[in-house]
């Protein structure tokens, strides 16, 4: 990648006073863009879905068009952890979507226009999104709606853009099929067009909204996590000086050294292809009337002890999209969960720790996932069907000697998952945390992690998503 590309993208990271838009005054625009707009979210019974209904034949539920998604059933076997086959719904959604940033450089800061968007299952109604976040149904429109703003900038080729970052990455392996989406970042040289509901953010201005509760969507965060830093050469070109603390000094010393890491890349890629070999994953897709220990009425497709999610159905109108009001199925979780790294300094740099993850809709058998990653588990009362490994880190810091730098909720993506948010975490451990961790796991610095984003279906969806709050500025 041009050096000049990752300069921008650093200068941006820092770059949080002097903005086009202040935090306060964000916060107030994305409140008013909330009350102004018309949205309304009801629960309903699958019997009054228009445009979807359940197969007569596999039970599965699925939209007349034969687009979208459907919700289907598989069946799971694998030799890795303590439960070797189940059975559940997954949502099978083949084709692949954009996300997508626009960047400008004003004032030579590199700015990136982002969109408030209402899904119908955000929590709080409206959250910041990419300039573009579009299934191909929708940019299609097979909904019959408006084609979505921006996506001549993202589907053309022209000579007013450039791309900075392009990357097939994966969705919720517990959730989707082998689901992936196009994260992709512009830059618009020519004059653009601000439209309503969307407005010009720095990338430090983004990471200080990672710090608020479910402000930052889940495609934003999938988006910035990718993005590049360099190597510590960029020091020579960017004044760092009274911007950082001590933490965030460290941060960015892992984001740029590439030579004080405890594994070499080389060691890394050999672990992660042992784990692959010896890891075996037989997914068969099976009809959604034949999946065990799960029920169906009216209202929901749900576990039979009300575990890990049920699917429910929605009737939405929301003012300012495309189509304005439509129903669909919804994931809906039981309850939430813990995503966390522990970090630790090795070497005089932050390294996280990384765990080999292996879940159902998984494209390739095993992702790297954050070093405690418990989805709608049962983990405070120990009923997992699986152990949680260093889950006391996550309840009980204090006691563990550990620092915790980040701990928000960070919200699921509001297309497909209705009001799901989890605990984000960033727990620095103490010098007795021993470097010498169990099989699944590896310490990595953020440079090694951001090598391996480059490429498809390495780091899953809630580590990208912990990674994109990593912030520099104190």
């Amino acid at each position: 990648m041009d050096k000049n590309i990752e300069y921008h993208f650093l200068k941006s990271a820092l770059t949080v006073d002097e903005t086009i838009l202040s935090i306060n005054d964000f916060m107030e625009w994305l409140e008013e863009k909330k009350n102004k707009t018309k949205h309304v979210v009801t629960s309903i019974p699958f019997s009054k879905l228009q445009e979807w209904g359940f197969n007569s034949s596999t039970g599965n539920l699925e939209h007349s068009s034969g687009n979208f998604f459907l919700i289907e059933g598989i069946n799971v076997k694998t030799n890795w952890g303590n439960l070797n086959t189940w059975q559940q719904p997954i949502i099978n959604q083949s084709e692949i979507g954009f996300l997508g940033i626009i960047t400008k450089k004003i004032d030579g800061i590199l700015y990136f226009l982002m969109q408030a968007k209402i899904e119908p299952g955000n929590i709080n109604a409206v959250q910041l999104s990419p300039t573009l976040q579009a299934t191909k149904s929708n940019y299609t429109q097979v909904h019959k709606g408006s084609a979505p703003l921006y996506l001549e900038y993202f589907i053309k080729d022209r000579d007013d853009v450039t791309v900075l970052l392009d990357q097939l990455q994966s969705e919720q392996g517990a959730r989707f099929l082998k689901k992936r989406n196009r994260n992709i970042i512009i830059e618009v040289t020519s004059k653009i067009e601000v439209k309503d509901d969307f407005c010009w953010l720095t990338l430090g201005q983004i990471k200080q909204l990672l710090a608020h509760d479910n402000v930052i969507n889940m495609d934003t965060r999938t988006v910035i996590s990718g993005i590049p830093f360099g190597n510590l050469e960029m020091l020579q070109d960017i004044n760092v000086q009274n911007k950082l603390d001590t933490y965030g000094e460290g941060l960015l010393m892992s984001e740029l050294d590439e030579i004080s890491s405890l594994q070499s890349i080389e060691d890394i890629i050999s672990w992660i292809t042992k784990h692959k070999s010896f890891a075996e994953l037989d997914v068969e897709r099976i009809p959604l009337n034949q999946v065990k220990d799960w029920s169906k009425d009216d209202k929901a497709i749900y576990h039979k002890d009300h575990k890990y999610f049920s699917v429910i159905a929605v009737e939405v109108e929301i003012g300012n999209r495309e189509v304005h009001s439509w129903t669909q199925p919804i994931v809906k979780s039981a309850q939430e969960g813990v995503i966390a790294f522990l970090i630790k300094k090795i070497n005089g740099v932050y390294h996280f720790l990384v765990q080999a993850k292996l879940e159902s809709g998984n494209f390739d058998i095993i992702e790297l996932a954050p070093s405690i990653q418990c989805l709608t588990g049962n983990y405070r009362k120990g009923e997992n069907e699986y152990e949680v490994e260093f889950i006391d880190y996550v309840l009980n810091p204090g006691a563990k000697n550990s620092i915790v730098h980040y701990s928000t909720f960070q919200s699921e993506e509001g297309g497909r998952f209705y009001k799901e948010q989890n605990k984000n975490m960033i727990i620095e451990v103490g010098e007795d945390f021993n470097v010498n961790v169990p099989d699944k796991y590896i310490w990595m610095t953020l440079n090694q992690i951001k090598t391996f984003i480059k490429f498809n279906n390495y780091l899953n969806i809630q580590s990208r998503s912990l990674l994109s709050a990593v912030n520099f500025i104190k």
